[in-house]
């Protein structure tokens, strides 16, 4: 059965700079992901693959082109609007574990619900704790954790309003072998659990490989697509 499109982009392009030194990032792109998918997007350095996953995510809007996501037209809605589907409706891990230091694991995860006034499902933390690794760690805060620990947390922090998209910039770009290894592992899991799609750029051909569709960029285009064989 086929999966429901959970974003549709057409047309898409972004540019930096002014009219002497303008770079084109993101270069008339369409593309589809579905509902419940893991899609991986490579390429080298400046290709644009980060600027196209920030464009999806709602963190910059394009200069032209229709962006689809979550049954949302990103395109056409107001700073405000696009805001409250990044806070409600996507959630964001990037290579960078980004966790308030003054904040304990439950508490760094809690925080988009907090931040929206939502109260936290006791029953639905504890599950989540245990699905990424940390019951144990509960109260410990950032810096009694490891690298992989603090990732977990991020992605804890990402997926507690169940989102309809996750977008993963390097995820386990500060990783070991073997802790991105499981935090790929966590992520099928994920996507298992709450059927949410998977965005990830990544350098690492061996984590592109586990993914349902790998897209590669190279100079604003996607210039290749290749799907997995199971």
């Amino acid at each position: 059965m086929e999966k429901s499109v959970m974003i549709s982009v057409s047309g898409l392009v972004k540019t930096f700079g002014g009219k002497n030194n303008k770079v084109i990032a993101v270069d008339d792109v369409s593309l589809e992901v579905h509902k419940g998918e893991f899609v991986a997007i490579t390429g080298p350095s400046g290709s644009g693959k980060s600027t196209l996953l920030n464009l999806l995510g709602g963190l910059e809007k394009p200069d032209s082109g229709k962006i689809i996501a979550a049954g949302e037209e990103l395109t056409a809605v107001k700073d405000a609007q696009l805001a409250e589907y990044r806070r409600r409706r996507s959630g964001f891990v990037f290579q960078f574990y980004n966790l308030i230091p003054v904040l304990n694991v439950e508490e760094n995860i809690s925080l988009p619900l907090d931040l929206d006034n939502k109260k936290v499902d006791k029953k639905e933390l504890d599950d989540l704790l245990e699905l990424l690794g940390l019951t144990e760690r509960r109260y410990a805060y950032s810096g009694q954790l490891s690298g992989g620990q603090q990732q977990r947390v991020s992605i804890g922090r990402a997926v507690i309003n169940k989102p309809p998209c996750i977008f993963a910039d390097e995820p386990t770009g500060n990783l070991d072998s073997k802790n991105s290894r499981e935090v790929i592992s966590l992520f099928k899991e994920i996507i298992a659990k709450y059927n949410t799609a998977l965005v990830m750029v990544t350098h690492d051909g061996s984590i592109a490989a586990e993914a349902d569709r790998v897209l590669t960029m190279t100079d604003g285009k996607i210039t290749d697509e290749r799907v997995r064989s199971f």
